[in-house]
């Protein structure tokens, strides 16, 4: 099998899905003659032509609510939103009209359509290009909220959306894009986009993460493994719906739990998590829920090293949990 990056396995993905069906089409800002800022969608248009990977105009708005057209029709549309933190005037477009479509047509209409956006720092971009926006997401039934941590992931992942009669935020860490290579299977497959993934077996604390962090988590695992305490990694990979069930099994076999998560900490997604573990797992918890979480604060330019949460924070994390009597 061939080695693969993220933005690789994604732009294979698109490839894949693109030959296997001509009613998948992509646009977005700047992804067809220069194939994407990050060059995820480089290659697409000379292989399949204008009318089916579209440069935009310059509309959040527009290219959602454009493509949410095209997915009522018939068509299964890929919009890029260049930055996660470009979304917010598409808003309106998905959390009412996208995501309420099965709902408010009685089943009548399906609205198949993936978002992919680039999500989190890693490029020193500051406060408009790094934010960890799924909260906002997993809170709006009706959409399906996708966040892969590997390339193998990443192409599984997004055929499975693609090829999904619901509608798809799929977010792609923009810090994991060249993070490293890993064997990618050629041509069709797909990922469950249901089923968390355990990264790492263990006894002793639970930790639970997506996206950028689990690399961090996986070296601060390896760590306190070292010093004695053998962690249950768990990658969730998807948002909304999410694997609760493989959490709790983990938390009532370790009996405590660290939650990771690189967005803000009030009202993230890991509030989630440690509210599901203290509602159906309580009797099982021998010490307090931890979060490790970005600040309340605009993601900064110069201190996004201090911003996002690291090795040295996360292992913290696990320590003081492993500790508690």
């Amino acid at each position: 099998m061939p080695q693969m990056t993220m933005l690789q396995a994604i732009n294979d993905a698109m490839h894949v899905a693109m030959e296997r069906d001509p009613d998948v089409v992509m646009l977005g800002e700047d992804i067809g003659k220069k194939g994407g800022v990050f060059g995820a969608t480089d290659g697409l248009y000379d292989k399949f032509g204008a009318l089916r990977v579209m440069d935009t105009p310059l509309s959040e708005c527009g290219i959602i609510g454009t493509a949410v057209g095209m997915a009522l029709y018939g068509l299964k549309p890929v919009p890029e939103i260049q930055f996660l933190d470009f979304i917010y005037p598409a808003f309106d477009q998905i959390v009412s009209e996208m995501a309420k479509m099965r709902y408010r047509s009685g089943g009548q209409f399906t609205c198949p359509m993936v978002v992919r956006s680039p999500s989190g720092g890693g490029i020193r971009g500051g406060h408009y290009h790094s934010q960890s926006s799924e909260a906002y997401f997993a809170h709006t039934p009706g959409l399906r909220v996708v966040m892969p941590s590997t390339p193998a992931d990443a192409k599984g992942m997004l055929l499975a959306s693609i090829f999904n009669e619901d509608p798809v935020i799929f977010l792609e860490p923009k810090a994991l894009y060249r993070h490293g290579k890993q064997e990618v299977q050629e041509g069709w497959y797909t990922t469950s986009l249901d089923e968390a993934r355990r990264v790492r077996e263990g006894d002793d604390v639970t930790v639970v993460t997506w996206g950028a962090m689990v690399p961090i988590v996986e070296d601060a695992a390896g760590t306190a493994a070292e010093n004695g305490v053998a962690c249950d990694v768990i990658d969730l990979r998807s948002i909304l719906p999410w694997d609760y069930d493989t959490v709790l099994d983990s938390v009532r076999k370790t009996g405590r739990l660290v939650v990771v998560q690189e967005a803000p900490r009030t009202c993230g997604f890991a509030s989630e998590v440690a509210a599901t573990v203290a509602e159906k797992a309580i009797d099982s918890l021998e010490a307090p829920i931890a979060r490790v979480t970005g600040f309340d604060t605009p993601f900064p330019y110069a201190l996004e090293h201090v911003y996002k949460p690291d090795k040295k924070r996360v292992l913290g994390a696990i320590e003081f949990t492993a500790r508690w009597a």
